[in-house]
């Protein structure tokens, strides 16, 4: 392979985008956007959820009731409303996510020890949404519903409130969530649009770039030179693996200084993960290339291969263990749920090559694969 030669396709290649003013800015200022627009769009956390109470009872006891969630930084108060038959219209017209209806005697039938049946309705149009909420009502009505309790055993026993509190609940659960303490969904979620977005670019780029000259016919004047069809294509694909990386590194300073996420691992690994991504994102590009003749098909197939599976199979949106055996097998054969699995390790377990190996492994055989095949099926004369 002739250095030179490869240096003058680069050359080549890195004027022709330059000049492409709209080639310029796809490659260098859509994946930031993109990358606040998920960042900010994307955020999975269930908080201020919007309710109302409908209060039958007005007692001390139902307001003491009602002001657990009021207080509650999960819930976001709208008010005491008069009438449960309001409640169908404020959800259908979004104004609320949830109401709770504290019935008639509340306050007696707790004081004399019966049974009190509180009805929570809750918006199930986003099912997970809904049943995070439905956990909040149930964890703040188990505490509120221990207390009641225990004041009760109290005055029966003679002993403190607090004492009865301990025998009612003997066992003391302790939780400590490891690497997101604060459970914030976008410390998840913006190391992983990192992934995302390499693989929706830079194939676009690529493919977008070796069809441009098919369609012009100046690949006609590569026919016709000196130069080998490795040094063409590594010519030709090295100015979009830059790309990549600049972007990947643009990408992680925001989701470190925009989005707060915390890089606890290696920066040299992370480095070395983000070169061998870039190549296999570039490498598919590269294939699309092959069988397409037109840009048009070009950028089609390429958001088929490359952002579908990533948005479904990487576990961005959904967990690998939730998947089926076949879903599971795609995901191991996409690269993007490999790197995701790095960007994660990387950013929140702070852990490295020695955990990270079989991932980065997968990488550098799915970049080999293909741009071996690229080589194979790339022909440097015209097809008669």
């Amino acid at each position: 392979m002739n250095l030179s030669r490869v240096s003058a396709v680069i050359a080549k290649e890195w004027a022709e985008l330059v000049r492409d003013r709209l080639f310029l800015i796809l490659a260098f200022f859509v994946p930031p956007g993109l990358m606040l627009v998920f960042g900010f769009g994307m955020n999975m956390d269930v908080e201020n959820i919007p309710f109302v109470i409908v209060d039958y009872d007005r007692t001390p006891m139902s307001r003491d009731y009602a002001y657990r969630y009021i207080d509650s930084r999960y819930f976001d108060f709208k008010g005491y409303i008069i009438n449960e038959h309001e409640i169908d219209t404020m959800i259908g017209r979004n104004d609320i996510r949830a109401a709770i209806i504290i019935p008639e005697n509340f306050s007696k039938h707790l004081s004399d020890g019966r049974r009190v049946s509180v009805q929570t309705i809750i918006d199930g149009m986003i099912p997970l949404r809904a049943k995070i909420t439905m956990g909040y009502v149930a964890a703040i009505n188990g505490y509120f519903t221990r207390e009641v309790l225990s004041n009760h055993l109290s005055r029966f026993l003679g002993k403190p409130p607090e004492s009865v509190f301990g025998m009612l609940m003997p066992v003391d659960l302790e939780m400590r969530y490891m690497y997101n303490q604060g459970l914030k969904s976008v410390w998840s979620m913006a190391p992983k649009l990192i992934m995302l977005l390499l693989m929706m670019i830079p194939p676009l780029l690529t493919a977008v770039g070796v069809v441009r000259e098919k369609e012009r016919g100046s690949i006609l004047n590569i026919y016709g030179s000196s130069v080998s069809r490795g040094e063409f294509l590594v010519g030709k694909v090295s100015p979009y693996i830059f790309i990549a990386m600049i972007n990947g590194l643009v990408l992680w300073a925001m989701a470190l200084w925009i989005f707060g996420a915390p890089f606890e691992g290696s920066m040299l690994f992370f480095l070395v993960a983000l070169m061998i991504y870039a190549a296999c994102t570039a490498g598919i590009g590269l294939l699309v290339s092959v069988f397409v003749s037109s840009q048009i098909a070009a950028i089609v197939v390429t958001m088929i291969v490359s952002l579908i599976p990533s948005m479904l199979y990487s576990g961005i949106l959904i967990p690998l263990s939730s998947m089926g055996p076949a879903a599971q097998a795609l995901a191991y054969l996409a690269p993007a749920m490999h790197f995701a699995k790095i960007v994660d390790g990387c950013f929140l377990k702070g852990v490295g090559p020695t955990v990270l190996w079989g991932p980065l492994l997968a990488l550098g055989v799915y970049a080999t694969v293909l741009f071996t095949l690229g080589y194979s099926l790339f022909t440097k004369r015209p097809k008669v």
